[in-house]
């Protein structure tokens, strides 16, 4: 995308571009996530475990690098004047939640 940046800082990254909506002067093209092997990874829960996953690596997350990425967002959506969510407020969310004891239930 034109005018696409990556963006980093504590170990993580998110990609912004310009935006059309006159309101918002950036929006996000990628969510934001720690950096792994210079990819932006994607946290996913396990229900016992958070990991960063990219197309290559998977590690599990530690609580330092979870400070980090909740840390980043938050100075993130406030630099571009996005909206703060309230489940995104109290904690780090995930892209992804796979639960081993749903599998195969309807």
């Amino acid at each position: 995308m034109a005018g696409a940046r990556r963006v980093s800082k504590y170990g993580c990254a998110a990609e912004i571009a310009p935006s059309d909506v006159k309101d918002a002067p950036v929006r996000l093209l990628a969510r934001s996530g720690w950096v792994l092997a210079g990819e932006i990874s994607r946290l996913t829960d396990r229900g016992y475990q958070k990991f960063f996953k990219t197309s290559k690596l998977e590690v599990p997350a530690t609580a330092d690098a979870l400070t980090a990425l909740h840390k980043f967002d938050e100075e993130l959506k406030n630099a571009i004047g996005a909206q703060e969510l309230y489940n995104e407020a109290m904690g780090t969310t995930s892209d992804k939640y796979i639960y081993d004891r749903l599998k195969g239930r309807a």
